[in-house]
């Protein structure tokens, strides 16, 4: 069984971690056997489940609900959840909200965006919570970002990130996701911690990548891809098959390339 001390240990010995969505057993049933290491069970879901414009209006019993079927389909995979919008708008209720995922989902980790949340992560871990931050482009504050932009690029807000990033290890997070920032940046930091550092549009030079299931199987009904996705189905013939050459691409660090990077 993966364990948070297992990834620090491919972290060490400078192996790449796999992380692939699933929102469902049948779907991390074969993630997990094709190889993934980590199931992110994310609030995108309320974008290609849903067919929300934006994570936005996902809600907890949703998380909770697709979080129990991932965990119910697996036996070995590390499973993350993410904390949705407005669910730790206060700190008890983000500590509740952290046990449904853990105690009706099966969670071992729950997932929070951003670096403003410092004091609740050292609360959560106080409480036994193991948190995975995120920062760079965060999905949940997309309308105040003001869209799917790259984030880090220039030298104040790349000098934040990386501070960010430091901040959220200290408070205990014991992952970090890095998503739409340049390759360079990411590079930093994972460099810099100590904990696994997990990128998705962030470079080849982290600890693992991360893709939405659906992203990687070539399912853009919209016909919006953003560069780092490869649609890994096309050239594979089938799902297992297509989730297998994604692991292997990224304990090759094969993926991504210079041109899903930024």
């Amino acid at each position: 069984m993966i364990t948070i001390n297992s990834l620090n240990k491919l972290k060490q010995q400078g192996e790449k971690i796999a992380v692939l969505t699933s929102y469902d057993a049948s779907f991390a049933k074969i993630a997990e056997n094709a190889g993934v290491e980590v199931i992110l069970v994310g609030d995108s879901l309320g974008m290609v489940v849903q067919g929300q414009g934006s994570t936005v209006p996902v809600t907890m019993d949703h998380m909770v609900y697709h979080t129990a079927c991932v965990t119910r389909g697996v036996s070995k995979a590390f499973v993350i959840a993410d904390m949705p919008f407005m669910s730790h708008a206060s700190d008890e209720q983000a500590l509740l909200n952290a046990a449904r995922l853990m105690q009706e989902g099966g969670a071992q980790m729950v997932k929070l965006e951003g670096a403003a949340e410092l004091d609740l992560i050292k609360k959560m871990t106080a409480q036994s919570i193991p948190v995975c931050g995120h920062l760079g482009l965060l999905p949940q504050s997309i309308h105040q970002l003001g869209g799917y932009h790259v984030q880090g690029k220039d030298k104040q807000d790349a000098r934040k990130i990386f501070l960010d990033a430091e901040a959220l290890e200290e408070a205990g997070a014991q992952l970090l996701v890095v998503e739409c920032v340049p390759a360079e940046l990411a590079k930093e930091i994972s460099k810099n911690l100590k904990i696994p550092v997990i990128g998705i549009g962030a470079g080849v030079d982290v600890d693992g990548q991360v893709l939405v299931l659906y992203d990687m199987l070539g399912m853009n009904s919209d016909g919006l891809q953003p560069r780092f996705v490869k649609d890994f189905l096309a050239e594979a013939g089938s799902i297992d098959g297509a989730i297998r050459a994604y692991v292997q691409s990224v304990k090759d660090a094969a993926y991504p390339g210079r041109e899903h990077s930024y």
